[in-house]
Formats: C-alpha cells, sequence, structure tokens
C-alpha cells in the first residue's frame, strides 16, 4: 500500500490564492501537489507527472457557464481513465457539479471550502481507488469484517458485503436502497460496525416521521428560549453523532424544504442550532435509506438532484427475499435462535417440507414478514418443531382477523355520529364500543383506536371505564 506522501494531487484552478491555499494544506497533510491554472496546462501536467487524484475549477474566464470545465472534465475521463476528478464550485453553481458528477467526476466540493472536509473528500476517493482483493464467498468476507448480524449466502448478498468490506472504513456516503422488510438498517449497522468510526456513536434519525416544523431542532438541536417549549439547550442529532454515524432512515419522505437544509449540513458539516446565530462544526459519515425510488423522484422535481448526489457515493441495491430465496432457511434457523433467546423457549426447529414451503411464498414484506410469519407460527401452535400447518394456520388466522379488524373499524366510524353528542362523548363511546367488539383486549383497542396502552389507560380513568 502506498503511503500518504507518495499520493500527487494536481490543483487547476485560474485563481493563485486558491491553488497556493489549498497546495498548502495538502503539503501540511502529507501529500505531493501540483498547481495548473489553465485546461491546457492542466493536460500538459498529466502528460509529464504521475497524479493520483485532481481538483478542478469549473470555470477558467469571466464565462461562468461551467462549459470549459465539463470539457477539460470529458478530456481527463478520455486521456487519462482512472484518475478521480473532484470538482470545485460555489455554492450557488451546485448545478454544474451534478452535471459533472453525471460526467464521471467522483466528488465535488463548494467554494468557500472547509478544510477538513475537503480532505475527508480527498481521502475517501483515495480510499476508493486503492485496489481490492476479490472475495468469493461468504466465510472469506466474515473472516475479514463483523458480519454476525446479517445472515444470507446468495452471490448479491455476498457481493453487497464485499462492497461494504470495502467501503466501510473509508468516510464515503452510503446510500442503501431496497423494498421495506429487506434489512437497509441491518446493513447500515454494519457499515458503521466496520469503519474506523466504530467507537463512536451511530444516531438512526426516521426522516419518514419527522414533520417539517421539527426538523431544525431534531436535527440541529435549538438553544433555550429558541420557541416556546424550549426550556433549556437540546443537542441535534448531527451533534450527537459527531465523530460517528448518523442513519438518516427514510430520506426519500424528507420534505422539500427540508431537504435544502440538510444539503447544507451535508455539504460543509456545519449547521446552526435553532435560535442560535453560532456555527457548530461536525465530523460526521452519513448512510441514508429508502424504500422509495430517488431518480424517479428527481425527475418528477419531489427530491434534489444535488442531494441525491450527495447521498449516493456508494449505492447499495437490497434484493427483495423472492429474488434470494435460497437464504430463506438460513434466515428462518437464525430467527428461531432469537425466539428461544427472546421467549425462553427451549430448541426449535422447521421441519423440511415447512422450510420448502416457506421458500415457494412470495414475501412481499421480505425478511421482517417472514421473521413476524415464524414468530405467529411458534407462538400460535405451541410447537417446537414447526410444520406446514403451524405455517397455514397462522396465516388463515391473520387473514380472519384483518377481515374482522376492517369489519369492526367500519362499526365503530359508522355506529355512533349523532348531533347532540359532544366530542367527549364520541370518544366515551367510541372506546366502549371498540372494548365490546375486540372482546374487552386492550391491546387490540389501542390499536384499533390508535392510542398507546397508557393513554387508553388514562382514557378509562377519565371516564370511568373498567374493562
Amino acid at each position: 500500500m502506498r503511503s500518504q506522501t507518495n499520493f500527487k494531487i494536481l490543483l487547476v484552478d485560474d485563481d493563485i490564492s486558491v491553488t497556493t491555499s489549498i497546495a498548502l494544506l495538502l503539503k501540511q497533510n502529507g501529500f505531493g501537489a501540483i498547481t495548473a491554472s489553465r485546461p491546457e496546462e492542466a493536460l500538459a501536467q498529466l502528460a509529464s507527472h504521475s497524479v493520483d487524484l485532481i481538483i478542478q475549477d469549473m470555470n477558467f474566464s469571466r464565462n461562468t457557464s461551467g462549459e470549459e470545465g465539463m470539457e477539460l472534465l470529458e478530456k481527463i475521463q478520455t486521456s487519462f481513465p482512472g484518475i478521480p476528478v473532484v470538482l470545485m464550485t460555489a455554492w450557488g453553481s451546485i448545478e454544474l457539479a451534478v452535471n459533472g458528477i453525471k460526467a464521471g467526476a467522483a466528488d465535488f466540493v463548494t467554494k468557500p471550502w472547509d478544510n477538513q472536509q475537503l480532505l475527508r473528500i480527498i481521502n475517501t476517493c483515495l480510499d476508493l481507488q486503492r485496489p481490492q482483493q476479490s472475495v468469493a464467498n461468504r466465510s472469506e468476507l466474515d473472516a475479514q469484517n463483523q458480519f454476525s448480524d446479517i445472515v444470507g449466502e446468495d452471490p448479491q448478498i455476498v457481493e453487497i458485503l464485499s462492497t461494504i468490506g470495502r467501503v466501510a472504513k473509508t468516510d464515503a456516503s452510503v446510500l442503501i436502497l431496497g423494498e421495506s422488510g429487506t434489512g437497509k438498517e441491518v446493513i447500515a449497522n454494519a457499515i458503521h460496525q466496520n469503519s474506523k468510526r466504530s467507537h463512536k456513536s451511530m444516531v438512526k434519525v426516521n426522516l419518514g416521521g419527522m414533520s417539517t416544523s421539527l426538523f431544525e431542532s431534531e436535527m440541529f438541536g435549538h438553544v433555550k428560549g429558541a420557541f416556546t417549549d424550549a426550556f433549556q439547550d437540546r443537542q441535534g442529532r448531527f451533534e450527537l453523532a459527531d465523530g460517528g454515524t448518523i442513519f438518516l432512515d427514510e430520506i426519500g419522505d424528507l420534505d422539500p424544504a427540508s431537504q435544502v437544509k440538510l444539503l447544507r449540513v451535508l455539504q460543509d458539516q456545519s449547521f446552526q442550532p435553532l435560535g442560535s446565530s453560532k456555527t457548530k462544526k461536525v465530523n460526521v459519515r452519513v448512510v441514508a435509506a429508502t424504500n422509495r425510488d430517488l431518480y424517479e423522484m428527481v425527475k418528477d422535481g419531489s427530491f434534489r438532484e444535488d442531494l441525491l448526489y450527495r447521498l449516493n457515493l456508494i449505492t447499495l441495491n437490497l434484493p427483495p427475499l423472492r429474488k434470494r430465496r435460497g437464504d430463506i432457511p438460513l434466515l428462518a434457523r437464525k430467527h428461531l435462535k432469537n425466539i428461544e433467546k427472546n421467549y425462553h423457549m427451549e430448541e426449535l426447529e422447521i421441519d423440511e417440507q415447512a422450510e420448502r414451503w416457506l421458500m415457494g411464498q412470495s414475501w412481499s414484506g421480505n425478511v421482517r414478514e417472514l421473521n413476524q410469519s415464524i414468530e405467529r407460527a411458534v407462538l400460535m401452535s405451541g410447537k417446537q418443531a414447526l410444520d406446514i400447518a403451524a405455517f397455514q394456520n397462522q396465516l388463515e388466522n391473520q387473514v380472519n382477523t384483518n377481515q374482522s379488524e376492517e369489519a369492526i373499524h367500519e362499526t365503530l366510524t359508522s355506529s355512533f355520529v349523532s348531533e347532540n353528542l359532544t366530542l367527549e362523548d364520541m370518544e366515551k363511546l367510541m372506546i366502549e364500543k371498540a372494548l365490546e367488539a375486540y372482546q374487552q383486549n386492550v391491546s387490540h383497542v389501542a390499536k384499533a383506536l390508535g392510542l398507546s396502552r397508557a393513554a387508553l389507560y388514562r382514557r378509562f380513568e377519565k371516564y370511568g371505564i373498567k374493562p
């Protein structure tokens, strides 16, 4: 492996103050640097020097269209393929950088740049360029990485794990795509556990459940008095993740206004807590996930293209369970072990016929649905050795439960409308009808009414209801 001092970086910018400043930063951090002020000079330097990475501006004259930068990038791609190019552009011209990424650039940074962020981008690009040994099987991967929570030997899973093993130790942002229930959070955990940040926190954020009004406070924190209920300072998720990893789940559900704010902090790793004029710096690795098609969302204007390209330096596409059916027995046995531990049960097993039956199902809910079905079969059948009947019976019960819940819901929402009832009268009556419909099962009543058990019990006390 080459030492850092052997890496040579070409800086291309017509502003001598820019090249001088970055060259000094690089030399202070052990990199070699050469400079060029014009595209022609840059190509000449590349022809006469061995260069590992290029940092280039998008404009070299009064013309700010970015055409000169794109033309230089194209020539570099043609004559010097394999050398990663990092583009520099003003914040207001990020669209130019996105076009450059589409044309083959490795990453982009905005002016004015943050030195530490620029160094992280450089190191990440160089790390990703290092040759990797091909890994043919799961056992080799397990010997080199911590993948104990990930089950599967399907070639698609092995390829994903191989990619994780290669990129986890870099600071590259990772976008995980896949249907609901495919295990995106498990993959995110593996990226963090195998990274150089594993000794720091991994902060998980479900953006799908976060309202626009709470986004800034939740993500960036707030100071005392920032709004009515801000009785004390509060750290945001980015600050809590400083030095570690932040996992942005359901990134596709983020509203447009919040997308702009997120792009800002991802771009320069800095933010201002709500109600504060003080800027805070963080050093976080970003892993995002979604079950939505972000590329289609970019086309219809509901997701920012520049944010997508800031998130997807590395993209992992998780296959649905129906496309890796050979892993179903492994997943089933793994979950049986979890059930044994969680419910303090003796050894459980699934017979061969039941395993084949499981492999033949569609599993639209993927691994999550498979695990839930196994758990229900264990609890409902009371058997230690699960057969096909144990699964078929619980699926029939589930269908009947769903049908009965639809009927009950229709009864609850249509049978008590009256002009003479107050809201409290209606709430009390609905709880009483739900108790009757669900045969006094408090858990089912709470679920049907969208309440927690604690909230439902408070209403029992309020209305004098004794289930």
